[in-house]
């Protein structure tokens, strides 16, 4: 009965998840690109207005509130399979008694036994299923700030730099083209006798997975820290080639430090 209940529950979140999460992933692009494209209106001197919700910002509030009701959803069924599993136990240890007396027989203590097992698998599951909840709301967040940082970098005019702790910004306004890795690698075997250390040249299964367009772009293994890093970096504004250089691991962006050469890859 209860794996019924839970079985409900979750074909009813599921689809209603679902639903929510394709219509904003499906609106983030466009959203961001009308963002871009309408002119902000000037601010009246006078007291600042709250502004309405955007349509991005209530798609990922629906979704958000579905993945809560969901998790709460989980949450009503542990005391249920908490109680199945302390009733379970308590019937392996009268059963191991009348096992020990020769009151049943191997196959039925077994039987018992398998029931507990079963019953933590299902206590499991349900918590493995809340801290999925839990990934999938930081997710929608992440994206979300991502899309907004993703919008301050490409704001930086030609030749210009940002810094910050995390990373640095170059926006060269030299030509590039992933066909010009080979001369970033001649520089750098040059410079340190080794090749240039590609972690990756084009798109990467990384890139699919968080849905950036990496394909005119290439990922060096190098720490913007190091001598090495600082040497490439140096080459690459002499050049004007744009790159972004991650000096940390940036949830949806950047796995750890490396330089992105090239443009920065926007989400599709």
């Amino acid at each position: 009965m209860l794996a019924v209940i839970r079985n409900c529950f979750a074909r009813l979140f599921a689809v209603a998840l679902a639903g929510i999460l394709l219509c904003l992933l499906a609106a983030l692009p466009v959203l961001a690109q009308k963002k871009r494209a309408k002119k902000t209106p000037a601010k009246p001197a006078a007291a600042t207005q709250t502004k309405p919700p955007t349509e991005l910002e209530k798609l990922r509030d629906e979704y958000i509130g579905a993945t809560k009701d969901y998790k709460a959803s989980l949450e009503k069924l542990l005391p249920l399979y908490e109680k199945e599993l302390r009733t379970a136990e308590g019937n392996v240890a009268k059963s191991n008694e009348l096992f020990t007396q020769g009151l049943i027989s191997k196959r039925e203590l077994e039987i018992a036994e398998r029931t507990v097992s079963e019953v933590k698998v299902k206590l499991a599951d349900v918590h493995q299923q809340m801290d999925s909840a839990d990934t999938q709301i930081a997710q929608v967040l992440v994206e979300v700030e991502s899309e907004k940082q993703m919008a301050k970098l490409r704001k930086i005019p030609k030749g210009g730099m940002l810094m910050t702790t995390a990373m640095v910004r170059f926006n060269g306004a030299g030509p590039w083209s992933i066909a010009l890795s080979s001369t970033v690698d001649a520089f750098f075997r040059q410079k340190f006798g080794r090749p240039l250390p590609i972690a990756v040249l084009g798109q990467g299964s990384i890139h699919n997975k968080w849905r950036l367009d990496h394909r005119n772009a290439m990922d060096l293994s190098l720490n913007p820290n190091g001598a090495e890093g600082q040497a490439v970096m140096d080459y690459l504004r002499s050049r004007g080639i744009p790159f972004s250089a991650f000096r940390q691991a940036i949830p949806g962006t950047a796995t750890g430090p490396h330089i992105h050469v090239g443009l920065p890859s926007h989400r599709y």
